[in-house]
């Protein structure tokens, strides 16, 4: 994710979150099998991402 806010790329870094959000919605939705592993593992990406959206903004509010 660094790499992505090295390079200011806000929209790589909405389009993996809108994955990532999809993938969890659709996990979540499924029954059958323990998606737990999985949706805890995408929720720390998610978490992840939002921390460099977070910095993407603070770069970005500081250069203007």
């Amino acid at each position: 994710m660094d790499a992505y806010v090295r390079l200011k790329n806000r929209r790589g870094l909405d389009q993996l979150m809108m994955h990532r959000q999809r993938l969890a919605v659709d996990l979540k939705s499924r029954s059958g099998f323990d998606f737990s592993l999985p949706i805890d593992k995408i929720d720390e990406e998610i978490a992840i991402i939002e921390a460099g959206l977070s910095k993407l903004k603070a770069v970005n509010s500081t250069a203007l």
